[in-house]
């Protein structure tokens, strides 16, 4: 049997292409005491997470914010990725994965320099006024039975929610 052919591939242009999309992580941590939620200093309530960097997976991303943010450390492996959430702000497509992280260590701190911090746990049945639109959206896509109001966003899941390590 004669192997195929390598082919290369090569880019259309020199230059980047025009950036039109925002890439961020949401990062839903449920546990005995409830959902972890921050306070941003614009007054909402999110989830730990932000936007992928160059050469970072998802699932490293997902744990770099949560470190970043909450002093809390994690393990990419114990990150489950849930699916993806598209919406537009402003003419910008904004592109969310939702990942759930299910084993973590520490207690969640302010961090100097952050957005976001006074984090507290919440019930299910007791969540905060002002979420955050993409938080809201990836609560909702990982717990469709929860009560949030959100803009709309085109919802893709993972089949197994392990894609895009």
């Amino acid at each position: 049997m004669t192997r195929p052919v390598r082919v290369s591939s090569r880019p259309r242009v020199d230059r980047p292409p025009p950036a039109h999309a925002a890439l961020g992580v949401g990062a839903i941590l449920y546990g005995p005491r409830g959902l972890l939620l921050g306070r941003h200093r614009r007054g909402t309530w999110e989830l730990p997470g932000g936007t992928v960097e160059p050469g970072e997976s998802l699932r490293e991303t997902a744990v770099r914010e949560l470190r970043e943010e909450t002093g809390l450390a994690a393990r990419p492996e114990d990150v489950r990725l849930l699916g993806t959430l598209l919406d537009d702000a402003d003419g910008v497509v904004r592109v969310t994965v939702a990942a759930r992280v299910t084993v973590w260590r520490g207690e969640p701190a302010d961090q100097p320099e952050e957005s976001v911090g006074r984090w507290r746990w919440f019930g299910l049945d007791r969540l905060p006024e002002q979420l955050f639109v993409c938080s809201a959206q990836a609560l909702t896509a990982w717990r469709p039975d929860l009560p949030i109001e959100h803009a709309p966003a085109h919802y893709t899941p993972y089949a197994t929610g392990t894609d895009g390590s």
